[in-house]
């Protein structure tokens, strides 16, 4: 069921509203915190599908490769980038990895420092 998010013009509070479509033309929504019915309908966030071949497209850019090779920031960009445009959770460990590169600091620090990092996958290096 769809949710529908509401502000009440009386107390000033937000809610939502879980409706269906049919209830959606004929339901009277009141605020819950006050009863009031001067309510106005708030717009969420709007997400745009993707393909996956887009997703892929926009990593493949060469300009995103430039550098990384020597530029800690410029690798945690570009895995930044990746986990943005796949949009799966990669996990704490993948977050404080970035986080750490994006700062500049050197993937092999990262690993001396990380060293839980080698169980994970096939436990290969960070490069």
């Amino acid at each position: 069921m769809p949710t529908y998010e509401y502000h009440c013009e009386e107390c000033h509070k937000r809610f939502a509203v879980f409706l269906s479509y049919s209830e959606y033309d004929q339901a009277e929504v009141h605020c819950p915190e006050c009863g009031g019915k001067k309510v106005r309908r708030r717009i969420g966030r709007i997400r745009i599908a993707k393909s996956e071949e887009s997703r892929m497209e926009n990593l493949v850019d060469p300009s995103s490769l430039e550098g990384i090779e020597d530029d800690p920031k410029a690798m945690g960009r570009l895995m930044r980038k990746m986990q943005s445009e796949l949009g799966e959770d990669v996990g704490p460990e993948f977050d404080e990895v970035v986080s750490r590169l994006e700062k500049g600091q050197d993937p092999e620090q990262i690993e001396k420092e990380m060293p839980e990092l080698a169980d994970l996958g096939d436990g290969g290096d960070l490069d």
